[in-house]
């Protein structure tokens, strides 16, 4: 269940008499080669979406930018500063708490937000001792890590892994690129320059077939994880 999708007065009868769990999803704006921009909401929304028909949860509206620094050579990438995602996502949370949510699962879908989050989320663990939080990233999930592993594919950034069919907006390139060598702290048009497309290299795509097995992989682990949040009804009574 989308919050857009909702009134207020569904969301008080879902916290009253349904449960107190959501899925906050965040993500960045950012350069995927030949995928959306959006491709670190796209998959995490999709996969969260899929996963609340097995837990019926609320997923509250996406956080659509993150911590892309390195990508802004790239037009189309729109960086937030870790200080600006930091505040905006504890302000989102704060809020969701107050209102009675008392099981909340992050489904981060960007790398660049990770370090930021868990230790924003390991903060906010001690100032609420009431509420359970989880920080969900699909593609690191040993499932996922599973299925790429017997495919023999190795997952990097804009590659096959997240090639899933909400990613895509176009065509993709057959074949595999290189992985470029890049410094880890190299300023933005540096990394333009050693990316070229913006692929870190790696098949392009992937069958069908695997992907399905990374798509529902990624869901059945969201489920699981969901379920560990427990949840509660009445929970705002």
């Amino acid at each position: 269940m989308l919050f857009d999708e909702l009134n207020w007065m569904d969301v008080e009868h879902y916290l009253t008499h349904h449960d107190n769990r959501v899925i906050v999803i965040t993500g960045a704006c950012e350069q995927h080669a030949y995928l959306s921009l959006l491709s670190d909401v796209r998959a995490p929304l999709a996969i969260a979406q899929a996963a609340v028909g097995f837990e019926s949860v609320l997923i509250a509206p996406p956080l659509p930018y993150g911590i892309s620094p390195y990508f802004t050579a790239y037009p189309g990438t729109i960086s937030l500063s870790p200080e600006t995602f930091s505040a905006v996502v504890r302000e989102v949370l704060t809020g969701l708490i107050g209102q009675g949510f008392k099981g909340v699962l992050v489904s981060n879908g960007h790398g660049g937000n990770t370090d930021t989050l868990r230790n924003l989320l390991v903060e906010l663990g001690g100032q609420h001792p009431d509420v359970t939080f989880d920080l969900f990233e699909w593609w690191k999930d040993e499932r996922v890590v599973n299925v790429a592993a017997a495919a023999g594919l190795p997952p990097n950034h804009a590659n096959w892994l997240e090639a899933l069919p909400t990613n895509r907006v176009g065509d993709l390139p057959d074949g595999e690129k290189e992985p470029p060598t890049l410094s880890r702290v190299a300023p933005p048009q540096a990394v333009r320059e050693a990316l070229g497309d913006g692929s870190y290299g790696g098949p392009y795509h992937a069958p069908d077939a695997v992907m399905d097995r990374v798509f529902e992989a990624a869901v059945t682990s969201m489920v699981e994880r969901l379920r560990a949040l427990g949840g509660q009804r009445g929970a705002a009574s």
